[in-house]
């Protein structure tokens, strides 16, 4: 009993407070780690995860572990649960041993890679944008929140196609929501990645 009260108060003030921005975080990864298979395969995610410390050297991926020990993971058929670390360090945690397969470990962020998105509908996302949030951002503004929120890791190209506008009016409203503190972008060499902070969720689940 005491081991659970221990656990329940340790949540509450470590892990709640940060709640969103974790769930922002994993949405925006897992969209990002979709986006990296489909467009490179495999080998661009395992690539990808954690370059300075996990390195695919095909057919054999190498880690460098907290102790600066090296080692290679021998799957033998097995698979790999790889398992997004958000609190964890740089260096990847790994445990070979695990069944039904081993897993490893590596830090939770928005990296260079790309994001697989699939169509979405203009129409139906024009009409699920509230009332109330077209008046607090303007129309188009607001679909254009609701889009990186419903499409995290979108280009700006993409995010001109869903939210059925130019690119140059997508890359101004996403200017002015990134300025604002309601969204985030990363740049992959010349493409722009657009996710929503905790702020821009939060304020799309009280006004939506």
């Amino acid at each position: 009993m005491e081991l659970a009260d221990t656990a329940a108060h340790a949540h509450q003030h470590v892990i709640a407070p940060y709640q969103q921005h974790i769930d922002a975080l994993n949405g925006a990864d897992q969209a990002l780690c979709a986006r990296q298979v489909a467009h490179g395969g495999l080998q661009a995610l395992l690539s990808g995860l954690n370059p300075r410390y996990i390195r695919w050297k095909p057919p054999v991926l190498e880690l460098t572990m907290a102790s600066g020990n090296t080692g290679d993971i021998h799957l033998a058929g097995r698979g790999l649960l790889l398992i997004p670390s958000v609190f964890g360090a740089v260096y990847p945690a790994l445990d070979d041993t695990a069944e039904p397969q081993p897993w490893l470990t590596y830090p939770v962020g928005l990296r260079d890679t790309d994001h697989f998105l699939s169509p979405i509908d203009t129409a139906r996302t024009l009409s699920t944008v509230s009332d109330s949030l077209a008046a607090l951002l303007g129309h188009t503004r607001a679909v254009v929140l609701w889009t990186i929120a419903h499409r995290p890791g979108c280009t700006t190209t993409e995010l001109a196609r869903h939210a059925g506008i130019s690119p140059a009016s997508a890359s101004q409203h996403a200017t002015v929501l990134r300025t604002a503190g309601l969204t985030r972008t990363t740049r992959h060499h010349n493409t722009a990645l657009h996710t929503t902070t905790p702020a821009g969720h939060s304020l799309l689940n009280h006004v939506s």
